[in-house]
């Protein structure tokens, strides 16, 4: 893992996760974004299988509904590709590529 995979891990998993941690997710998954998705899956399943809300009678209320949206949000636009990770493979067509279509004519009914 470099330092650019490394920077974007940690610009989407905060700054206090562990790195030795990332590393080894990198060596076994081999990519930066399956790392991430990895990471807040986990996070995720932790928040779900604790509950959701805590009250004590006048003294505290916490609820966790906002942060378990926010990790469903995050794990969508990760596995849509955004943002961009610098490992992620460029195979796809841009603005600047030539694409080629065919287009085949249906059979008659």
């Amino acid at each position: 893992m470099d330092t650019a995979v490394r920077a974007w891990l940690t610009s989407q998993l905060g700054t206090d996760t562990d790195l030795a941690d990332l590393e080894q997710r990198y060596t076994r998954l081999g990519t930066a974004r399956a790392v991430a998705l990895e990471v807040v899956r986990e996070r995720l399943a932790a928040l779900l299988a604790a509950p959701g809300t805590v009250s004590v009678s006048g003294v505290v209320s916490v609820n966790f509904s906002a942060n378990i949206a926010a990790y469903e949000r995050q794990i969508t636009t990760l596995e849509a590709g955004e943002p961009p990770a610098p490992d992620d493979p460029t195979d796809s067509i841009t603005a600047d590529g030539l694409g080629i279509i065919q287009l085949v004519e249906r059979p008659r009914r």
